[in-house]
């Protein structure tokens, strides 16, 4: 019980930390809204409004907006794991690292407040759907819940992996954008892959967000063909996750 009450109390207290910097709130809400109604306006303007995926005609913004859900997720999930380079930098890591509870407990904490953040962040995104032109029914939004916490948790492993490695909140962020960004787009969440080249369609199946992206994209747009069965989706997903937490955890556990 004192194993899985550090994994509570770190939860509880990255919560309280983010809850209680309302401009970090907001200003993770920016940068969707910007790709949604400003880049989704533009490039669904420069391509006629409509874009074909799959066979169907959908307006872009509509076809876009599951895939910034994605990318909210994702940034939300990763930036939630810096918190581990601000406690080394303030000796607070160190503390916690001598407490008698195993490290996998700080690690596994760490994990769910990160992935906690960034299903939350995902759902206040929910709330822009109807100006993107998407429908939410309780059905749906039900659906969604549990498959964006999927998506959160294994971005938020990532993080986790990466941040247990840096000495510097500098280096985490330089790092952090070298594989967010291709992660990003080579998703499908901005256009669709079944024309993609070759050489991006192999990156795009090795990459995590992409069956995140298509799993909400199916959830979310029911006329939309998917790229891959939304049971292929979710088995692959829960696949990353315990690889990720796995690996996050072990390379957690060596820290001196």
């Amino acid at each position: 019980m004192k194993r899985f009450r550090a994994v509570y109390i770190i939860w509880l207290r990255d919560l309280k930390r983010h809850f209680r910097d309302r401009a970090r709130i907001l200003g993770s809400l920016a940068t969707p809204i910007i790709f949604v109604f400003i880049l989704g306006q533009g490039l669904g303007s420069s391509i006629g409004g409509n874009l074909s995926a799959a066979g169907a005609s959908i307006d872009y913004k509509t076809f876009m907006f599951p895939g910034i859900l994605g990318m909210t997720v994702l940034f939300a999930g990763v930036f939630a794991s810096v918190s581990i380079v601000w406690d080394r930098e303030f000796g607070f890591l160190k503390e916690m690292l001598v407490a008698p509870v195993p490290s996998w407990s700080i690690a596994l904490g760490k994990v769910v407040s990160g992935a906690t953040i960034a299903s939350f962040q995902g759902c206040l995104m929910l709330v822009l759907a109807p100006f993107a032109g998407v429908s939410l029914s309780p059905l749906i939004i039900a659906e969604l819940i549990p498959t964006l916490f999927l998506v959160a948790f294994s971005m938020t492993g990532l993080g986790v992996l990466v941040a247990s490695r840096l000495k510097s909140m500098q280096g985490f962020q330089m790092i952090m954008n070298f594989i967010m960004m291709p992660m990003f787009f080579l998703s499908g969440a901005m256009f669709p892959l079944s024309n993609a080249p070759v050489w991006m369609d192999t990156l795009a199946k090795i990459d995590p967000l992409t069956y995140g992206v298509d799993a909400l994209r199916a959830i979310m747009l029911s006329g939309v063909p998917s790229r891959y069965a939304f049971t292929t989706d979710i088995g692959l997903l829960a696949l990353i996750c315990a690889g990720m937490l796995m690996i996050a955890i072990s390379t957690f556990s060596r820290q001196s």
